[in-house]
């Protein structure tokens, strides 16, 4: 077989395996094999450019960047949905509809009302040449470049039986992240220190409006397609017709789409549809009821921006009122003092509720919140529940104003508060148990020792016990200590024991974050001990030495040198080192080779087989720098996943190569970084 057949081979086999993977959810083959063709795919191709192709599945990610989103005009609107709250609503519609048609013979299709973005694919004899947002309706943005990473998004056309494929043709859908990925994203964006979306939706239209593809590309998005805009063609003459038809193209049409002869049986679908909001995949707001027959749709015309043939039968606000019942505080691990809301258990998207957010005292005051008052509540992407305000018609006389308390409710300290800070805060560090408790269970946590079974009930229960003070009695407990215990088996006591052994063997950044100290994290913790190698040296430093630590600054300096400053903070280094867990050295590594010397690179984003901080432990190791910006003297960005705008924009401005793990490793290697023409 030559490498032509073969080429040709492996796209149509990938873009089949694509297909079914993306638009079917099924999968013909294992993971690896399919990322072995993918290789395979892409070694030819390099190999033999004559051959290359943009449409190639190999392409899908690798796109051009594209800086600017020019504008689109749709060659037709792009319409708003009327909607309807209450079916009585939805009932008038439904009349409209007969009036208009002057018949009751009305076919239905109900579809879910995807919460996502808008988008407007244009196909010329079968390839995609276009994508636009929906804009204003009348003008959308050119998002041809990012569209083409979306999987669900097919290039070219399936040629099927049913439809021939149109010479031109607009398809029309929704872009969405589905809520598990969503959160997933979330957690990737909070690990990299970029910011995170408030909902799916947000993210979605954050993600495809991106100036550099990859990033894009990086993103969890999909696609369905419910819609067509002009065809320059054969086409099906109903809603229901075209939705097979899209299918058969090769896109993603909703499972939960449906046909009804009449209005009774839609609606009622509708209606009992919409109680699987809480167990979707995705976030949706409604159901869209459509009149089935083209025909009839265009006879029945448009009403401003809205069609008189569809309607958005919407969900109810995912909100709720309760009695505030009482407002506590608690006591966090730097002594702030947070206040939260106690309220009558009530039903909020399909959970019991009995808490919410406040924030802080100056929330409350600005919302005149008093004990006893009805409030609504609200769900923060239906994830955190918060109170929005009072009911004030339904006070009576009774409510009771609340007043931040003055002391600390765990140790009694008179609370502070510094500056134009919104906190209050507890000053004793030392003697307040609640603090102590809240930093055992930081201390413990996954970020700093991971000692697994280990958490804030064993932190609580054991310091009430008077077993353990601080961090450092954990490495002094015994089998014994926990004999007696509630939730302590012998078998949980076995493994607890264990796992406190093995935190000892925690690197020394790990046990300096173990310390709770304000501002000091992963990538901190790293920088200082690569700069002190341990945390006795790092305690005697100055805030001027710490200071001058690239990428540290004056802020964490005063938090480390404060810290330090409590005797307390000191003794706890030597109980540490004395417990044998390791104090100093493991965070510097020495050079191995010079293959990076002279070169200092940027690194952003998460990497599959390492973290950042490796990342760049690994472009010390081979003699290179890593600095936190973008300047003239960067020699590339190390970019992995959802890497931050900043950096990437201001490396496209200044032209410098945005590489990736792989190349990287060419680098080492004694290669070059642009063999795939990155």
């Amino acid at each position: 077989m030559t490498p032509q057949e073969r080429i040709a081979e492996l796209r149509a086999a990938i873009t089949q395996y694509d297909y079914k993977y993306y638009v079917h959810n099924e999968s013909d083959i294992p993971d690896a094999v399919y990322d072995a063709l993918m290789d395979e795919l892409r070694l030819l191709e390099q190999q033999n450019p004559a051959y290359a192709d943009p449409h190639s599945p190999t392409q899908s990610i690798e796109v051009p960047l594209d800086n600017t989103f020019a504008k689109v005009k749709h060659p037709q609107p792009m319409l708003s949905l009327g909607n309807g709250m209450y079916e009585a609503e939805v009932d008038a519609f439904r009349d409209r509809v007969t009036k208009g048609l002057g018949t009751h013979d009305v076919a239905w299709v109900v579809e879910p009302k995807i919460d996502g973005l808008a988008i407007a694919l244009t196909y010329e004899n079968g390839t995609l040449v276009l994508a636009a947002t929906r804009g204003d309706g009348e003008t959308g943005e050119d998002v041809t470049s990012n569209i083409k990473t979306i999987k669900t998004i097919p290039w070219t056309l399936r040629p099927n039986g049913a439809t021939p494929i149109p010479r031109r043709l607009e398809v029309r859908g929704e872009v969405y992240i589905p809520s598990a990925e969503f959160d997933e994203l979330n957690a990737r964006l909070t690990a990299a220190g970029e910011k995170t979306a408030a909902n799916p939706r947000n993210a979605a239209s954050g993600s495809l409006r991106q100036k550099d593809p990859r990033i894009t590309a990086s993103r969890p998005l999909h696609f369905f397609a419910y819609s067509i805009g002009p065809v320059d063609g054969q086409w099906p003459d109903t809603q229901w017709g075209t939705l097979q038809a899209l299918r058969a193209f090769g896109f993603a049409v909703n499972d939960d789409a449906r046909w009804f002869a009449t209005y009774a049986e839609a609606m009622a679908y509708a209606t009992q549809w919409m109680t699987k909001r809480d167990v979707l995949a995705y976030e949706v707001d409604g159901a869209v009821l459509k009149v089935d027959s083209l025909a009839q749709q265009r006879e029945l015309g448009v009403a401003g921006r809205d069609p008189r043939w569809a309607l958005a039968y919407k969900f109810p606000a995912r909100e709720a009122t309760s009695i505030l019942k009482n407002i506590i505080v608690s006591v966090g691990r730097t002594g702030n003092i947070t206040p939260a809301a106690e309220i009558a258990p009530v039903q909020l998207s399909g959970v019991t509720v009995s808490n919410a957010s406040l924030h802080n005292a100056d929330l409350i005051k600005k919302l005149d919140l008093r004990i006893g008052d009805t409030v609504n509540l609200k769900r923060s992407g239906d994830v955190i529940p918060y109170i929005i305000g009072p009911v004030l018609e339904k006070r009576n006389g009774t409510e009771q104003p609340w007043q931040m308390p003055t002391h600390c409710p765990s140790c009694g300290t008179a609370l502070v508060r510094e500056g134009e800070e919104v906190a209050w805060r507890c000053p004793n560090v030392v003697g307040c148990l609640e603090q102590r408790k809240r930093r055992i269970e930081y201390a413990v946590s996954r970020e700093a020792l991971d000692i697994v079974g280990f958490g804030e009930k064993q932190a609580a229960l054991l310091v009430d016990r008077g077993l353990i003070h601080d961090v450092a009695d954990i490495f002094a407990l015994e089998g014994d200590d926990f004999v007696g215990l509630e939730g302590f088996g012998k078998t949980k006591i076995t493994k607890l024991i264990e796992a406190i052994a093995a935190a000892k063997q925690q690197p020394v950044n790990r046990v300096l974050i173990s310390l709770g100290i304000t501002l000091v994290g992963t990538t901190v913790s790293q920088l200082l001990m690569q700069r002190f190698g341990s945390v006795a040296a790092l305690a005697e430093a100055t805030a001027a030495d710490i200071a001058a630590i690239e990428r540290v600054g004056p802020g964490i300096a005063q938090s480390v040198t404060e810290f330090f400053a409590i005797a307390e903070n000191r003794t706890l280094i030597d109980k540490l080192t004395a417990a044998g867990v390791q104090t100093s050295g493991g965070a510097a590594r020495e050079a191995t080779s010079s293959a990076l010397a002279n070169m200092v690179f940027v690194v952003t984003g998460s990497f599959v087989g390492m973290s950042r901080e490796q990342a760049e432990a690994l472009i010390a190791e081979h003699g290179g720098k890593t600095t936190g910006s973008v300047s003239k003297k960067t020699t590339a960005v190390l970019a992995g996943a959802e890497p931050g705008a900043n950096k990437t924009s201001k490396a496209n401005e200044l032209d410098i190569p945005i590489i990736d793990e792989a190349a990287l490793r060419r680098m080492i290697a004694g290669e070059s970084a642009h063999q795939e023409g990155n």
